[in-house]
């Protein structure tokens, strides 16, 4: 007879294990079983793989376990720092605890979430306390918490979201002055980080892992790095890194941007009778350089409309244009670099490092010349930004990170579109790019997809960056709640399309009805922020218990508020997902239209192009299944325990009366079906209501 733990994730995680012996109440769920071995197979054959884990499978711990296993570094990226400060308070000790496995972990955050003592330490010299506080005891209250605090993070302190004393006191990667620092010894950050290089297990964000990729791949051959190295990872809440992926392997420039480095230049050149000689040169290069970047942002700024967000297109015909606006620019922030080069200052090197990559940037964007990467403009508030990211960031993903790691796992509670993973594949690259999709990139200039000159070349259509070696392993869990008893999908058909005038007003008049069947209790999912901000305006007082909107109060406090008494939240984007609120508090969950992606953003643009350019349907391949998913993350905010009770409402009728509202229905939870209010609120008072 077989052993009964000869299985060692059985040993763990079975219904008689070492977890069920420590927790009363452990629930065995055999979809954890399944997903924990099949990453335990990866770990140890060196695989890849995708594993859709429905809401309620436990997959945190079906890939701690595992991990913690293998005797490899492992990196677990999630998309929230509240995912990592919980695995790292809560699922890790529990395991510690419950199973005896002995481990060394560590979460690596971004720099902006600790404060930075040499930053304190100048502020302090200068005076500057007034400066970063209305009130002197809060700066005060920062210098006595930076002398106790371990951690360093600021989260210690909770300070109000976007915190001037926060954003002054921490440094960034370009900022950074590494080891010439005078408290490098005692930095939060490079403790962090030497802590990780003795860890098994790396617990990060996805914005900290593809800063990483982007930092290794643009300076390659250098020790730079900002996560120790490993041979896995392990993507938590995977659905969300294309975007992530995005915006780091993409350029970012603005008229902020050369401030922020003028300012910084201005406040280091040295001063009084040892100043350095150089130090005329600098400031006559630094006015020089501030008059021509306001003229350039000027100049791109008025030809943006005044839409909300003024936006534009960038192609090659606004090359030559581009060219002349920006060359003087160009060349006096080159004299600016080489002038900073014989500066004795402590941050000559990243002040002359970040002077460059403006340089390399502004260079890059300009040319407007490199058919994988889209180029726009927008204008917010006083800000004109110019941005350029990569058209396929599946390509990015074989160049960057298929080559770091040979064991990768990804999973989401939402990764499959109308019961495929398909779509998830083909965005992260994991299929081989199709003969006829190389066929329009041959047709054009070849170009290095990497923004620096300086980089290795390696082309999108060369043996390293198109072949995936590695095995990819698939597998789809259902979640274990019974969405038939315990759901509601509420899908009207008597509402006007998203496209009428009066769409808003039927959207209103519905949620009023729907918040009456539940008292409330509500989480209000909108599209658009003129729609959220239109509907609360004319609900705010005319709803059965408090309302909220998102933005009066940061995100968490919102959130404890909804949980605490009755009260319906109207909320936008970020609301979409990692949110957890089980229990009665949430029992509705309203999405006004179905999510598809704005036509006028740039990449999503560009990327339908692209694929309408290669004689297919961008719709069906890119514009469904992603809005399909994206709904499918609404839904999933209701169901979060077995004992969880509540309906979903999707108020758009082409849910029901459009062909491809059944691809978006055959993406969601098998849950019970209706179409009118009078039998929705029967169901509630006979099924839900006890």
């Amino acid at each position: 007879m077989t052993a009964p733990f000869q299985d060692p994730i059985l040993k763990y995680l079975g219904p008689h294990g070492l977890l069920a012996r420590a927790l009363d109440g452990y629930e065995h769920r055999p979809q954890q079983l399944d997903m924990a071995r099949l990453i335990r197979r990866a770990l140890d054959e060196r695989r890849y793989c995708l594993i859709e884990a429905g809401t309620g499978t436990g997959k945190t711990l079906a890939y701690l376990v595992p991990a913690l296993l293998s005797g490899r570094r492992v990196v677990v990226s999630t998309a929230t720092k509240t995912l990592q400060d919980q695995i790292l308070g809560k699922d890790l000790p529990l395991l510690a605890r419950s199973t005896g496995i002995e481990f060394r972990a560590v979460a690596l955050k971004g720099r902006s979430n600790y404060v930075c003592l040499y930053r304190l330490d100048q502020a302090e010299e200068a005076g500057q306390a007034l400066l970063l506080a209305k009130d002197r005891r809060d700066f005060e209250r920062v210098v006595e918490w930076a002398r106790t605090t371990a951690q360093g993070e600021w989260a210690e302190l909770n300070l109000p979201d976007k915190s001037p004393i926060a954003r002054e006191l921490s440094s960034t990667s370009e900022s950074c002055l590494g080891r010439k620092c005078p408290r490098n010894a005692q930095c939060f950050v490079s403790r962090a980080r030497r802590a990780a290089a003795e860890s098994d297990l790396i617990i990060v964000n996805h914005h900290l892992l593809f800063a990483d990729l982007a930092l290794k791949t643009e300076r390659p051959g250098s020790s730079a790095q900002v996560i120790p190295s490993y041979q896995a990872v392990v993507f938590d809440e995977a659905h969300a890194i294309e975007d992530v992926a995005t915006d780091f392997f993409g350029v970012s420039l603005s008229n902020f941007r050369v401030r922020d480095l003028l300012d910084d230049i201005e406040r280091v050149l040295p001063t009084g009778t040892h100043a350095s000689d150089d130090k005329p040169l600098i400031a006559s290069l630094l006015t020089k350089v501030e008059a021509l970047s306001n003229r350039f942002f000027n100049q791109r700024g008025m030809l943006l409309t005044s839409n909300d967000p003024a936006r534009r297109l960038t192609r090659e015909v606004d090359a030559d244009a581009l060219a002349e606006h920006s060359g003087d620019l160009v060349e006096a922030l080159r004299a600016l670099t080489s002038a900073l080069e014989p500066l004795e200052v402590l941050e000559k090197d990243a002040l002359t490092r970040r002077a460059k990559a403006l340089t390399a940037d502004l260079s890059f964007f300009v040319a407007v010349d490199d058919p994988l990467f889209v180029y726009w403009e927008e204008k917010r508030g006083r800000g004109t930004f110019l941005r350029a990211a990569p058209i396929d960031v599946g390509g990015e993903f074989r160049r960057r990170l298929y080559t770091t790691a040979d064991t990768i796992v990804f999973t989401s509670a939402t990764l499959a579109a109308e019961g495929k993973l398909e779509f998830t594949r083909k965005r992260l690259g994991l299929t081989e790019p199709d003969t006829d999709r190389e066929a329009p990139r041959k047709a054009r200039k070849q170009k290095v997809i990497a923004p620096d000159p300086s980089k290795e070349e390696v082309r999108l259509d060369s043996p390293e960056a198109a072949r995936l070696a590695t095995p990819v392993d698939e597998l789809m869990l259902d979640s274990p709640f019974d969405f038939q008893t315990q759901a509601a999908l509420y899908a009207p058909t008597h509402l006007p399309e998203p496209s009428d005038a009066s769409f808003i007003d039927a959207v209103a008049e519905e949620i009023v009805a729907l918040c009456d069947v539940t008292g409330g209790r509500a989480l209000l999912l909108f599209t658009s922020l003129r729609n959220m901000t239109e509907a609360y305006r004319r609900l705010e007082h005319r709803l059965p218990c408090r309302a909220m909107l998102q933005g009066d109060a940061p995100k968490s406090a919102l959130i404890a508020k909804l949980q605490e008494a009755p009260s319906v939240l109207f909320a936008s984007h970020s609301f979409w997902e990692g949110v957890d609120i089980p229990g009665e508090a949430l029992s509705l969950v309203v999405i006004d239209k179905l999510p598809f992606a704005a036509p006028g953003d740039p990449v999503v643009a560009a990327r339908v192009e692209w694929i309408s350019a290669l004689g297919r349907s961008a719709f069906n391949e890119y514009q469904l299944p992603q809005a399909a998913l994206l709904l499918r993350q609404g839904f999933g905010r209701l169901i979060r325990t077995r004992r969880d009770r509540g309906i979903v409402a999707v108020l758009d009728p082409r849910l029901s009366t459009k062909r491809y509202g059944q691809a978006f229905l055959k993406s969601l939870p098998p849950a019970r079906r209706f179409g009118e209010l009078d039998a929705l609120r029967s169901f509630w008072s006979t099924e839900v209501v006890r």
